[in-house]
């Protein structure tokens, strides 16, 4: 829910929309573009981001929001399984930075958000807690090489199930995403943390 409703609050702030998955749909969202990729195809991924920018130009911002989710404990992991995971959780989004994030240095400004979660590590869910402190380390990173030159990169991460009508409600999410675009340089945020009740 997450994706749809950023979506659609970038486009009430009066962006277009370019929405990128691997089913190429719109999410509902009236007037975005959609174009079809899977994150761990780079080939691909980098077509979708090239075929984005030659309709509309550079973005002003860029979500990226995909991850492998399940539960998966240390005693079965394999290492086929945990890099198909790190391909879509991490290396998707360092991709993805690094087609889009240069033009943005270029041009002076822009805003890269990246989705995150697990802010401590669970041995349920072994992939994605590496990959979302990979995330973490990649924001630092990409703000290291483009934050001086007016790119704005920040993480949202959301510590819980993510439902309407709950404290993590994906419309009440989207508004994080929102803030972060808007923020000013010199109160610029980069990390967001999404808690429940209760967490501490």
């Amino acid at each position: 829910g997450i994706g749809r409703s950023v979506a659609r609050r970038f486009a009430k702030g009066g962006l277009p929309v370019v929405l990128i998955s691997r089913g190429g749909g719109t999410l509902g969202v009236e007037g975005a573009l959609a174009y079809r990729a899977d994150c761990a195809d780079e080939d691909g991924l980098r077509a979708a981001l090239d075929a984005a920018a030659g309709e509309l130009g550079t973005p002003d911002a860029v979500v990226y929001n995909a991850a492998v989710v399940r539960p998966d404990s240390p005693g079965e992991a394999t290492a086929r399984a945990q890099l198909d995971a790190w391909a879509v959780n991490v290396v998707g989004a360092l991709i993805t930075a690094a087609h889009v994030a240069p033009a943005m240095a270029r041009r002076g400004g822009g805003t890269f958000l990246v989705t995150g979660g697990m802010p401590r590590p669970k041995a349920a869910y072994v992939s994605l807690s590496l990959g979302k402190a990979g995330v973490r380390t990649l924001v630092t990173m990409l703000d290291e090489e483009y934050g001086p030159a007016g790119v704005h990169v920040a993480s949202v991460t959301v510590d819980g199930p993510v439902a309407p009508g709950t404290p993590f409600d994906p419309d009440d999410i989207a508004e994080h995403y929102w803030r972060l675009h808007a923020q000013p340089r010199d109160r610029w945020d980069h990390e967001i943390q999404i808690t429940g009740p209760g967490a501490g």
